[in-house]
């Protein structure tokens, strides 16, 4: 298997496991008028996605300098 494509196939799965991050969101019940209020009240979850959103996004950025390194390195 070449480089490529496995840095492609791994680029997939991180894109997946970003998509389902999303997927623990809810809509707020909430009146007209205060819809701030109902979203300001998920702070934990907006926390945990933002927290693990940058972890993934930085894992993700290291894996594309290791396949650098690795492309460096065989030819």
């Amino acid at each position: 298997m070449k480089i490529d494509r496995l840095q492609a196939f791994s680029d997939g799965v991180f894109a997946i496991l970003l998509t389902l991050l999303v997927l623990d969101f809810k809509v707020p019940d909430y009146q007209a008028g205060h819809l701030s209020q109902a979203v300001i009240a998920q702070w934990p979850t907006l926390a945990a996605y933002v927290l693990s959103f940058f972890y993934v996004g930085t894992l993700w950025l290291f894996h594309h300098d290791y396949f650098a390194k690795i492309k460096q390195t065989n030819w």
